[in-house]
Parts: structure tokens; sequence; C-alpha cells
């Protein structure tokens, strides 16, 4: 097993296809081919299944990407740190949509003015899943509001993670346009909520505001974006639970009445153990906006 093959494998994994992957790696197919075969007779097992002309991971395949991807990021890790961040470096970067949208533009665009040699790649989730991300390598540190039961810095500690508060949100609760009138979450009539995918901090905070766990009234819409909760919002279908720096974005009607929901603190986090030049750049470019 050698890093360029790990990264042939990689690219075979994120095309599905031989001949997609050849092309983006600039290689003739039968050498692309001929990698991956000496890859699974290597680790002992079949990394892709193939039915014809079509493929797609297999389950070991599945569990083998990972950790493919974290030993290409911690080769790269390291070659960064010796030179001294002269190459530049990756910088992978989890976080929420909601600070995607709010808050990221602004301190990429000045990290990315300072530092143009280093490759950010931004991924976004779920906090919890961003979490986890961090915790097995597989991101480089992440911006994200903490879950419920990890707020404190001993269970971080534990986790092998640290975290710097970094952003404080205005919480708001978006009403449908026929309850401009409600003053209390509790006086909601509406029995929907448009939230992200379990996992997701903010859908948490919903959920308790409303009493949801404590009746079986409710129903939670599973949304990708929110654009898509404030259209549902509109259509006087349900309720939803956002930061209000990205209602303000968003633009969403007159019409529609919020209530206050709390604050949220969003903060970086990073392993313990992580200590590379473009990551204290980014530190830096934090305390610079």
């Amino acid at each position: 097993m050698d890093l360029e093959s790990l990264k042939i494998f990689c690219v075979v994994a994120a095309e599905l296809s031989i001949t997609r992957a050849a092309a983006r790696l600039g290689r003739v197919q039968s050498n692309v081919t001929t990698r991956i075969q000496q890859l699974e007779a290597d680790v002992g097992v079949e990394l892709f299944v193939r039915t014809g002309k079509r493929m797609s991971l297999s389950t070991a395949g599945e569990c083998f990407l990972g950790y493919a991807q974290r030993l290409l990021a911690l080769e790269e890790e390291a070659r960064h740190v010796v030179t001294g961040g002269l190459d530049g470096g990756a910088l992978r970067i989890g976080c929420m949509e909601s600070t995607a949208a709010s808050r990221l533009p602004v301190l990429l665009a000045g990290y990315h003015t300072r530092f143009p040699a280093t490759r950010l790649e931004v991924t976004t989730g779920p906090s919890r899943q961003l979490l986890e991300q961090v915790r097995t390598g597989r991101l480089d540190c992440a911006f994200l509001a903490l879950p419920p039961g990890i707020g404190d810095d001993a269970t971080l500690e534990d986790m092998g993670l640290l975290a710097k508060s970094v952003w404080r949100e205005e919480l708001l609760l978006l009403l449908p346009p026929g309850e401009s009138s409600v003053r209390r979450a509790a006086d909601v009539q509406a029995r929907s909520l448009a939230a992200f995918s379990q996992g997701c901090t903010y859908r948490a905070i919903a959920e308790e505001r409303l009493g949801i766990a404590d009746t079986t009234d409710w129903n939670v819409q599973e949304m990708g974006s929110y654009h898509a909760m404030i259209a549902c919002v509109c259509a006087g279908a349900c309720v939803a639970l956002l930061p209000k720096s990205v209602l303000e974005l968003a633009k969403a009607p007159q019409s529609l009445k919020t209530l206050h929901a709390g604050y949220a603190e969003t903060c970086l986090i990073w392993r313990n153990d992580y200590d590379v030049p473009a990551f204290q750049n980014l530190a830096g470019q934090l305390r610079r906006i």
C-alpha cells in the first residue's frame, strides 16, 4: 500500500467510474484499473462491487475510504508542518449551514487574501456529525453549536478536543402567517417543525422549546436548507428555528413574525494535538475580524 494508490482509490471512490477517474487523474484507464486491483490484493478484500459497467463501494471499501482519506491528510499535514507552512498546505473545515451562510464568507475571503497558497475545503453538516468527524480526523476543525450534553471542557477533553467560542447567535422561532399574534412558544398552534436532520443542535433546541418530546402531536419535516424551511413556514405549514443572522440574509416576508428563542454559541472545535500553521493562521484571522 502506498500513498499514490490511496489517492487513486479516493478518486475512483468519488467518481465510481474508472473512465472518469482516469480522466481526472490524467492516467490511462488500464493503469487505474491495475492500481485498484493491486490495492485490493494488498488489503485482501474487494473494495468495489462491480455489476456490469457499474461500480459501487463495497462495505469494506466504505470503511477503508475513511482511513485512506485520513492517511492522505496526515501525510499532507506532516509535509506542511516540517516546511513551516511554506507549502501552503490544506485545511479541512466543517461548519453548520447557518455559519456557512452568514459568517464564513468574510472570514475565508480574508484568509485567502493573506494565505493564497493554502487550500481550503469546506464541508457542511449537523453539529454532532461535524464533532465526530473532527474527533476521528476526517476534518481538521469545525464551526458548530455544541450538542446538548457536550457543553463542558471536561467532556470535550475526554474526546480529545478543544473549543473556543467565536460567535454568539440570537435564535428566532419563525411563525407561519396565521400565528402572528403568538407571544410564547407554548402557544404555537402549528404541529410541524421544519428542521435539519438529527444531530443538528438548533433542531434539539427547537424541540426543547416547543416541548416536542412530551407529546405525539408534533411532526418534524427534515429539510436540507434554510430557504426550504422558510418557504414551508410561508406556506403556513410549520414553524422553524434559525439564527437571526440567517433570517436577515434570507429576506423573509415581513408578514412572518418571530419569537425570541434564546442564544447559542458557535464554537471552533479542533483536536488537542492539531497544531499546524494553516490552522494557526485561521485562528489569527478570527482575531482580525
